[in-house]
């Protein structure tokens, strides 16, 4: 039974014994339940360790409509459960915590997109896939960082292109490709906050070191950049490189897989911006994304709560752009 309680928390919060080995019996019910763990490379160490699959958006979208499993848990955020829900629609798609939200979705909201297109006839949507599902319903294309390029190059040079709501990485593709794609002015609260200074000063500190920075960063963070891409870019990158020292400009988290992939090199998170008069700390984390924890994922499956559920009418037009997307890339 879902108390009541749990139903206003948004999570499961029955306490676990301290003897219980939360690892195993996650598999253990994974296995009888014939169920997944979908992780992205932001979330905790020990839940990407347990995963059956870890990923960026793009790959996890694409997991999520390939799986067999009757069931799924989606360690991330919330957009991503509603991702996979909509590209699997009759599998129970589970979260860990209905609170682990998105900066950037939030940022967005469907009202406010219905009115900019009608003020902007004629013009097509491009959204980021961190929106939500009535957002996507909007949207008449939806890309990932790993993709936007190659998904928008696909459009006639002449489109009249709306992209939203990451105004950093729509920037950077209007850079790239000679667009202009008019910009919806929104922004992920971990990358904007990436400092400069800090950047190079670390640089100083390691002459040699390549510069990594995720797309979604400012244009001052982009331009010191050697490797400009998403977690998956990087993250190959870093796999395939010579070099011995990487300094990175993302959330910290793809730092575990980094790591563990490549054991004999060493990575470097870029620290946030420091507020005058404040303390600095040596990463940048996403609160959302560490809102997943062993003990929720356990409780999640014990319980099959909290379950992904979506307006049929809103899921009928959102996983279109998905699924054009999943074309085109």
């Amino acid at each position: 039974m879902i108390k009541e309680e749990w139903k206003a928390k948004g999570y499961i919060d029955e306490p676990v014994d301290p003897a219980l080995d939360l690892k195993k019996e996650i598999r253990r019910l994974c296995e009888e339940k014939d169920a997944i763990i979908l992780a992205h490379y932001y979330t905790i160490g020990d839940i990407q360790d347990i995963a059956d699959f870890v990923g960026d958006s793009l790959a996890l979208a694409r997991k999520a409509a390939e799986t067999k499993a009757k069931v799924m848990v989606m360690c991330g955020v919330h957009f991503m459960a509603e991702t996979c829900k909509l590209l699997s629609p009759d599998k129970m798609v589970l979260t860990p915590d209905l609170n682990a939200g998105c900066s950037l979705a939030d940022s967005c909201k469907a009202e406010d997109l219905k009115k900019y297109k009608e003020e902007h006839p004629g013009y097509q949507v491009i959204s980021y896939v961190n929106t939500t599902a009535a957002v996507k319903a909007l949207t008449d294309c939806v890309v990932t960082s790993g993709n936007a390029k190659k998904v928008i190059d696909a459009f006639p040079k002449d489109a009249k292109l709306i992209f939203g709501p990451d105004y950093n990485l729509g920037n950077y593709i209007n850079s790239v490709t000679g667009r202009k794609m008019l910009l919806w002015n929104g922004g992920c609260h971990v990358h904007e906050k990436f400092s400069v200074d800090e950047i190079v000063r670390l640089k100083k500190e390691h002459p040699h070191a390549v510069v990594m920075a995720h797309l979604e960063c400012k244009a001052p963070v982009l331009a010191m950049a050697d490797v400009k891409g998403s977690t998956a870019t990087m993250l190959k990158y870093a796999q395939q490189s010579d070099a011995r020292e990487f300094i990175v400009a993302t959330e910290a988290g793809i730092l575990h897989e980094m790591q563990r992939t490549c054991p004999d090199k060493t990575f470097i998170p870029v620290p946030p911006e420091v507020s005058e008069g404040g303390l600095g700390c040596s990463c940048n984390e996403c609160e959302y994304m560490k809102m997943n924890t062993l003990q929720k994922i356990y409780n999640t499956l014990k319980y099959e709560w909290p379950q992904i559920e979506i307006d049929p009418a809103i899921a009928r037009d959102a996983v279109k752009p998905i699924e054009k997307m999943l074309r085109l890339s």
